[in-house]
């Protein structure tokens, strides 16, 4: 969900959901429904494409700390990207593992229809302009064909709700308004316009027609419906609410440093009211659907206690953690990127804007496990995502799908 903007000396991205990734699936194969080894297919926006996923934690004072992937993190064709922008990571939630191939279709900054400014952004339609740029049901529908997938994980919505402009919105006015005259995002027109009750159920059918694309890319590819899964997702909470974020509202090192400038009226907003109306509009719009062969997985409270700015969590230096692969650091540190703003990017700077306020490493991995899960060996399921443990398991954190 993100497109970010400028705001003069204050511009702030509010990358909140940039997503989805689209690029050239790999040729056919001899295989097909019900064929040959299994595939995950993953589509939508920069939730599922795995940006961010680069970073794991933050850090101001040495990005190396928190580097994982390296400059290459996005790099899924080669050594570069496919379609610029679409920042497909290798640790997106795509790749399960234990037999299972895994395909990222999603490209950050992807909307239910496929979009064309400064970067092409496929949405979940059947789009083609004869000159290879396609839409991610397009190009579902030809991956699929020539091989046997079994699920297809969804993540779509949050670009429909302008909720990076929201995003921006909530972090300019923090920065504008001192604490006793406090502007609240939550009553700018600009934010209550996206989630009017016309607008939500506007957004609602459109994420609903793309579940039947989904549908029909499949149909198209020669499946019945009972021969795979459409794993709808849901958004995580990426900040706590105001009385869980670790930096006073006074001063600015709720963005200066924390990188999460939101007051705790805005972020209360965020968390009881723009959060649960996003997310019901997918959990309503795949009941719409009317397709019988669609899960939903909940990852609305994935993430808690691991959020931005969270005060059970903190930055390496304020941990005292040397970097990522100190034992112990998954448990002490952020699976959110901070937001940033062009004071703290992008010139001289390995960080991107649009990376700002999405699952990190740590957050893409964390997802992955519960993709896997919900897998459930061939036998698809649904369910609710949640931190299950301290600690790694197999070089995720510990998560549950119950």
């Amino acid at each position: 969900m993100l497109r970010t903007r400028l705001s003069g000396a204050l511009t702030v991205v509010a990358t909140a959901v940039a997503g989805l990734l689209v690029a050239l699936p790999p040729p056919a194969q001899a295989d097909g429904p019900g064929a040959g080894a299994p595939w995950v297919v993953t589509l939508g926006d920069s939730y599922i494409s795995g940006e961010a996923g680069r970073w794991a934690g933050s850090s101001n004072d040495d990005s190396s700390r928190a580097d994982a992937l390296g400059p290459s993190a996005y790099h899924d064709a080669g050594d570069h990207e496919t379609i610029e922008r679409c920042h497909r990571s290798q640790s997106a939630e795509a790749y399960i593992g234990g037999g299972v191939n895994g395909l990222n279709l999603a490209c950050s900054g992807a909307e239910t229809a496929t979009t064309n400014g400064d970067n092409f952004k496929p949405g979940l339609d059947f789009y083609d302009d004869g000159a290879g740029h396609q839409g991610q049901a397009a190009m579902l529908q030809q991956f699929a064909a020539g091989h046997n997938v079994g699920m297809v994980v969804v993540s779509i919505g949050g670009n429909d709700f302008q909720f990076a402009d929201v995003v921006q919105s909530c972090v300019v006015d923090f920065l504008t308004s001192p604490t006793w005259a406090k502007d609240y995002c939550r009553d700018d027109g600009s934010v209550t316009a996206n989630f009017t009750p016309a607008n939500v159920a506007a957004v609602r059918a459109r994420i609903a027609a793309a579940f039947q694309n989904v549908a029909t890319a499949m149909r198209n590819a020669g499946y019945a419906d009972n021969q795979w899964t459409l794993l709808a997702q849901t958004y995580p909470s990426p900040i706590p609410r105001g009385d869980g974020i670790r930096y006073a509202e006074s001063g600015y090192s709720r963005q200066f440093t924390g990188g999460c400038g939101f007051w705790n009226g805005d972020a209360d907003w965020a968390n009881d009211t723009a959060l649960p109306t996003i997310n019901g509009a997918v959990t309503g719009a795949a009941a719409d659907s009317g397709l019988g062969n669609i899960r939903t997985l909940d990852l609305a409270s994935a993430f808690n206690g691991r959020r931005l700015c969270e005060n059970t969590v903190g930055l390496y230096e304020e941990k005292g953690i040397a970097s990522w692969l100190t034992p112990g650091a998954v448990d002490q540190t952020e699976w959110v990127n901070q937001i940033r703003t062009v004071s703290t990017c992008c010139e001289d700077s390995p960080y991107y804007i649009q990376e700002s306020i999405h699952p990190n490493y740590w957050g893409q991995l964390a997802t992955r496990s519960c993709v896997r899960q919900a897998w459930n060996a061939g036998t698809p399921r649904g369910g609710t995502c949640r931190i299950a443990g301290a600690g790694l398991v197999n070089g995720e954190p510990a998560m549950s799908l119950g």
